[in-house]
């Protein structure tokens, strides 16, 4: 049977990441450029010394960091999603499809060092922001290609213990990354204990939110759905196994600000209406 686990934490009041104003005041703009995948790349520095990409003009704060301080973790997902932990408490390997400013793979990092982390990301000019502006550095257990991380994930022979799914562009994650053929590749390549995590739109802001969660769902054993407070985000846990994951698993620090709160309720992949699978690579 597949589960569902729904959390719900507090409101959802904004979009994927925190939203503000393109250079808000007291805001200092360090590199602004464009590439082949984005109109728009800009990197602005606050009074605070934080550090915050920024695509398409679009106001949306894809990362922010803060230099020589990775367990910084500003943005509210960057501090659920490591939540994946808790499924697989001694990675060997982690792959994380999606660079931006690097916070996710720097934490990481620090507290695995001898895990060897792949991070893909499709524009060669992110990798060299991250890099020049945010602090980002390869060695041997830490390695960054540049790639479409849809065919990255689809010629991967050897599997990884916890997959990050965090690639997005302005607004949205790419069609390609969100289909069943795609989630079926990236099931392959996942151990057979091993987890997926997705940094996802909620519904608020995504009209496509209940067709992606029911893929999903219909390529995975078992999801777990996590709200996170003070963003429009949710982060999904896919698992190719049903493991046993509780409360105190999920959220041992349930006053910490950005803490999931789980609550009993399961939902069926068979109840009726629940959530229709996207259909596929052709577009609806």
């Amino acid at each position: 049977m597949i589960n569902r686990t729904r959390v719900s934490v507090g409101l959802a009041v904004c979009l994927v990441c925190v939203v503000t104003s393109i250079a808000a005041p007291g805001e200092k703009v360090l590199f602004e450029g464009k590439s082949k995948f984005n109109s728009s790349i800009m990197v602005v520095q606050d009074a605070e010394g934080l550090r915050t990409l920024i695509f398409d003009n679009s106001g949306v704060r894809q990362s922010t960091v803060k230099l020589g301080d990775p367990d910084r973790l500003e943005l509210p997902y960057t501090r659920v999603m490591p939540v994946a932990l808790a499924a697989v408490e001694k990675p060997k390997r982690i792959l994380i499809v999606g660079l931006g400013g690097g916070s996710i793979p720097n934490f990481l990092h620090k507290h695995y060092p001898d895990t060897h982390i792949d991070v893909v990301d499709i524009d060669p000019m992110v990798v060299e922001v991250a890099k020049k502006y945010f602090g980002f550095r390869e060695d041997k257990t830490l390695r960054v290609h540049v790639a479409d991380g849809r065919a990255f994930i689809e010629k991967c022979k050897k599997p990884y213990d916890i997959i990050f799914l965090d690639a997005y562009g302005a607004e949205d994650i790419p069609y390609a990354l969100a289909t069943r053929e795609f989630l079926q590749a990236v099931r392959k390549v996942v151990t057979p204990k091993g987890v997926v995590v997705t940094n996802l739109m909620g519904r608020f802001s995504n009209r496509l939110y209940d067709s992606m969660i029911g893929t999903y769902i219909d390529v995975f054993d078992e999801v777990h759905v996590v709200d996170i407070r003070n963003s429009g985000n949710v982060i999904l846990l896919a698992l190719p196994h049903q493991p046993k994951l509780t409360k105190e698993t999920l959220a041992p620090d349930k006053e910490e600000k950005s803490a999931p709160i789980l609550l009993d309720k399961k939902k069926k992949r068979s109840d009726p209406g629940e959530h229709q699978p996207k259909s596929s690579d052709n577009r609806p």
